[in-house]
């Protein structure tokens, strides 16, 4: 044992012997640990870009698991999921074709859906429409069970082709931050 080691022991036994501590150890308080709604994406999470064979980049959180969908990807992690999709469009997609087109289309394939704003918005990669709404997740396989998401839906134009970033998560989770910086991310190649 060296001395360093043997002089740590024998202040420990000291210690434990006196009864006393030194003063900034008494005075530490416990720190919380971080607790995260589910859903929440944490504020330090860690994010990696993503590059499509289809001709798009886009950030996702690093460690979430991926698998190909039809024309696209997603990737998820519990109760939170990152679809993007890839299109064909004569024309780019506005808040009023939305309503026409991409609206009846959702509630007639999703669950209990209830759109909540339809607005034409910026991004970095361009101009988009942005689709606000909530429905029921697909029913649990082993418990049946389902639970209430809110979703940021983003479609963005160029060159005939169109990507649709569908962001989802519990509804009621604070992922404002997280989902501004992956609808921003989407970088067209």
């Amino acid at each position: 044992m060296t001395a360093y080691y043997r002089l740590s022991a024998a202040l420990v036994v000291l210690f434990m012997v006196a009864g006393t501590f030194p003063a900034a150890w008494a005075q530490e308080k416990l720190v919380a640990p971080e607790t995260n709604p589910p859903g929440d994406i944490p504020d330090n999470q860690v994010f990696i870009t993503y590059s499509s064979p289809d001709g798009f980049d886009l950030k996702v959180p690093e460690g979430w698991s991926r698998t190909a969908i039809d024309h696209g990807v997603r990737f998820f992690d519990k109760y939170d999921e990152i679809d993007a999709t890839l299109g064909g469009a004569s024309a780019a997609a506005t808040a009023s074709s939305a309503k026409t087109h991409e609206i009846p289309d959702l509630k007639a394939t999703g669950h209990a859906v209830k759109v909540t704003a339809v607005k034409d918005v910026k991004l970095t990669a361009g101009p988009a429409v942005r689709i606000s709404y909530l429905s029921n997740s697909a029913p649990n396989p082993v418990t049946n069970k389902q639970i209430r998401l809110e979703h940021e839906r983003f479609i963005l134009f160029r060159n005939g082709k169109t990507v649709t970033l569908d962001l989802s998560a519990p509804a009621g989770a604070d992922n404002v931050d997280q989902w501004k910086l992956i609808s921003n991310s989407l970088r067209w190649r």
